[in-house]
């Protein structure tokens, strides 16, 4: 707030003759108050330092290893290929489908009053009664009980 008030000026109060504009003129450091010039260098000189700590520290040597293990786990590794590159092609026709879809001119904006209604319709179907979300987890469990194969 400091800064836009060393930076507001106000235009004459005498109209200009025709063909000549004058620039405002440029606040000068005696005419703003001492307080918002010290605010102001206070704020710039504001640093964030990052600290190491033995508890937020990961080791690469340790995060690397671990992979290596999961990989030499893995029994059928073109499968895992195949799926990760799948997964990487398919990522790059979204990308590119909703880069058409945006370039038509009224399309983006319908798109945002659909997924802005399904998401009202979530919200009342789902998440607002108590009887409702209690069916969502145990809808939400299934899926995982399925996925896993444990059922």
């Amino acid at each position: 707030m400091a800064a836009t008030a060393v930076l507001m000026h106000r235009f004459p109060a005498t109209k200009p003759s025709a063909g000549f504009f004058p620039l405002p003129q440029r606040p000068s450091l005696s005419s703003t108050p001492f307080n918002q010039l010290k605010e102001t260098r206070r704020s710039s000189q504001l640093l964030v330092k990052a600290s190491s700590s033995d508890e937020s520290s990961i080791d690469t040597n340790e995060l690397f290893s671990d992979l290596k293990e999961k990989w030499d786990a893995v029994e059928n590794k073109t499968t895992v290929i195949i799926y990760g590159g799948g997964a990487i092609v398919a990522v790059w026709l979204a990308s590119t489908l909703v880069g058409a879809v945006n370039s038509v001119p009224l399309l983006p904006k319908i798109m945002e009053l659909v997924g802005l209604g399904y998401t009202g319709w979530f919200v009342y179907r789902y998440l607002l009664f108590k009887q409702s979300r209690k069916e969502l987890a145990t809808d939400i469990e299934a899926i995982k009980k399925k996925i896993a194969g444990s059922e």
